[in-house]
Order: C-alpha cells, then sequence, then structure tokens
C-alpha cells in the first residue's frame, strides 16, 4: 500500500512540475511574441525610413526596453526550470542571444526594404 501511495505522490509531482514547466514555457513564448511585436512596430514607423543601418540597429537596441526585460527574465526562468544543473550564466547569454537575434532579423527586413526600394 505504502508503495502505491509513493507512487501516485510521485507522479502527482511529476505532473505538477510538468504543468509548471509548461507554464513558463508559454509566458517565455508570449514574451517573446510581445517583444517581437513591439520591435516590429519600429520596422514600420515612417520617421525610420531614412535611418541608416547602424542608426536603424542603434533605434531597435534602445526601443521596448521593458518588453525586452520580460522576455529574459520570462526566458531564463523557463531555462532554469528545465535546467536546473545548468549555470545561471549560461541561461542570461542564452536569453540575451534571444533578444540579440530578434533584434539582427528587424534590421536584416529592415535593410532589405530599404534596398528593395531604391
Amino acid at each position: 500500500m505504502r508503495v502505491i501511495l509513493a507512487a501516485v505522490l510521485a507522479l502527482a509531482a511529476s505532473a505538477a512540475v510538468a504543468d509548471e514547466l509548461g507554464d513558463a514555457l508559454k509566458l517565455a513564448v508570449s514574451g517573446r511574441d510581445t517583444y517581437w511585436t513591439c520591435i516590429a512596430q519600429e520596422y514600420g514607423r515612417e520617421s525610420n525610413r531614412g535611418l541608416s543601418e547602424q542608426e536603424f540597429t542603434r533605434r531597435v537596441a534602445s526601443v521596448c526596453p521593458s518588453e525586452r526585460q520580460s522576455f529574459r527574465v520570462a526566458l531564463v526562468e523557463y531555462l532554469m526550470m528545465k535546467s536546473p544543473d545548468a549555470d545561471a550564466g549560461d541561461h542570461m547569454t542564452t536569453a540575451n542571444q534571444a533578444i540579440a537575434l530578434a533584434e539582427k532579423d528587424i534590421v536584416i527586413a529592415f535593410v532589405r526594404r530599404k534596398a528593395a526600394s531604391k
């Protein structure tokens, strides 16, 4: 009887951890989407059309600070839950790389659009 009770408790705990991990993943994805939407708005702003690639890159890096931080925090929390034994600095590096890639994608789209309009 004790073995069955222990197995049931272990399954319940495992399911709770899986739910928490799933919730953390949803929060990280939502944070990513919110950040992407925010920086993507810079892509379409008329006032940015005359900027050079370097100016636009700086612009994108400076906008949406709260969305960027929320995404970073949510992603680090998810990674810590998923890989608790990994170094916390590695999780922060991964989150910062994800942010840099999002910004790079917007800049690439901006440069391509600018080149196509010439």
